[in-house]
């Protein structure tokens, strides 16, 4: 059963930096899609960034662009979204989600980031951005 633990969360000054934390458990970092994703009260959920084991793509949505990155450790099982220049707007669950699908894969390296392409979520970690 593959289960994500994610961590990191928590409040922060605008303008300020966050890195949060998935550990991936229940399946081995070969072929996958890995994504973060966030869902603000009232809002649709929606992805951020995602890599793929194939080395492409990242979905890169705008709200988001040139502010947060994505990163992986293979060895330690985990996926990082560090997230620099926090506004309030970003405040919101934040999710990393897994998919193992050839299709999901393809998808991500041509730069797709869809929530419903995902199948495997994780309970959320909480981001708020207040002075």
């Amino acid at each position: 059963e593959v289960q994500h633990v994610e961590s990191g969360g928590g409040l922060v000054q605008p303008g300020g930096s966050l890195r949060l934390s998935c550990v991936v458990s229940g399946f081995t970092f070969e072929a996958y899609a890995i994504g973060w994703f966030r869902q603000a009260p009232g809002k649709e959920r929606e992805g951020l960034l995602c890599i793929s084991s194939s080395g492409g793509g990242t979905g890169d949505a705008d709200s988001v662009k040139g502010r947060f990155t994505i990163s992986s450790d293979k060895v330690k099982n985990t996926v990082y979204l560090q997230m620099n220049s926090l506004n309030p707007e970003d405040t919101a669950v934040y999710y990393c989600a897994a998919d193992f699908s050839a299709r999901t894969q393809n998808l991500v390296v041509h730069g797709f980031c869809s929530p419903p392409d995902f199948g495997h979520w994780g309970q959320g970690t909480q981001v708020t951005v207040s002075s």
